[in-house]
């Protein structure tokens, strides 16, 4: 009797030990303080999506009613033309022609407090480049808010800025490609993203059939796409979100509606489409990976609201 207790809790101790490894492994490759909301899984590494009614539910947050933009391009390498090649001047040009576009307006139906609701007004004020060594590995988001009250000049802060951060070092063993959040710089609220560069990455590759783009490009447009679309309607994590916990643009994500989507600046990109509560409820979207059909990028829904 004896040796079957210890049997047992050599067992109970073995699981135990194990479980910590899984979860010590597991935060290592999220490094995210805290690993929630706000993350754009790499292909195979998304979470399972909620069942039942798949809606995404208000939880009284703020939401964002326009957006003012800003990028960062952190790390030495870009300082290099052969490794920026089309990634900075195609983002500004992506930045640039997001607001007023159809799928800028996928966001619009989300409201807020007091009635307020998400318009597709997006602002761009341009790009930084600071060549001092940026991360080498996944961040934490206390240094990735850091490099923006560093970069961004205090005039150009405000409670509707979404500043965005691409580093030049690849995604590796992480299970992402990009999160948002949201802080405060000397004081002010303030949204901002992170973005591993994605050149290469078959895990966060679109896999975009348009010529003019690198790969490495339509990668990160891609993934601004879903970042930008859930810091809109989820700015600080507590606004819009299902029961499992999936943002709008999370519900959609490796799922697009078709090969490209125009902006208001006459680009063209490929991106995967934003849930929309009111495309599922009339049955006019187009399905994600879970066959429910309520994704939208602001072409393939005749019947919805947006312009």
């Amino acid at each position: 009797m004896q040796r079957s207790k210890l049997s047992v809790l050599g067992i109970f101790v073995a699981l135990v030990a194990t479980s910590l490894t899984l979860l010590a492994q597991k935060r290592s490759v999220l490094d995210i303080d805290p690993p929630v909301r706000g993350i754009h899984w790499a292909r195979g590494h998304q979470p399972a999506q909620a069942g039942g009614n798949p809606d995404l539910i208000w939880h009284g947050g703020n939401i964002m009613v326009t957006a003012q933009t800003a990028a960062i391009f952190w790390g030495s390498n870009w300082s290099n033309s052969n490794f920026a090649s089309d990634k900075i001047t195609g983002l500004d040009s992506w930045y640039a022609g997001v607001g007023g576009s159809k799928y800028g307006a996928t966001v619009d139906e989300f409201t807020g407090p007091q009635g307020t609701q998400v318009k597709d007004s997006i602002s761009y004020l341009g790009h930084y480049v600071d060549t001092t060594p940026g991360p080498s590995r996944a961040p934490k988001t206390s240094t990735i808010l850091a490099e923006v009250c560093k970069v961004i000049p205090a005039s150009q802060l405000a409670s509707n800025g979404y500043y965005a951060v691409y580093i030049d070092a690849p995604r590796a063993h992480a299970g992402y490609c990009a999160w948002h959040s949201a802080g405060s710089c000397g004081g002010v609220p303030i949204q901002f993203a992170f973005f591993f560069n994605l050149d290469g990455d078959p895990g966060c590759d679109p896999q975009s059939t348009i010529s003019s783009q690198s790969q490495g490009l339509a990668a990160l447009a891609n993934v601004t796409g879903h970042e930008l679309s859930e810091a809109r309607n989820d700015p600080r994590l507590d606004a819009w979100y299902d029961s499992s916990g999936a943002e709008n643009a999370d519900k959609c994500s490796w799922t697009f509606g078709g090969p490209s989507v125009a902006f208001s600046n006459g680009t063209n990109w490929k991106i995967q489409g934003n849930w929309s509560n009111y495309a599922y409820d009339h049955n006019s979207g187009y399905p994600n990976r879970s066959g429910q059909n309520g994704c939208v990028d602001g072409t393939n829904v005749p019947g919805l609201f947006i312009k």
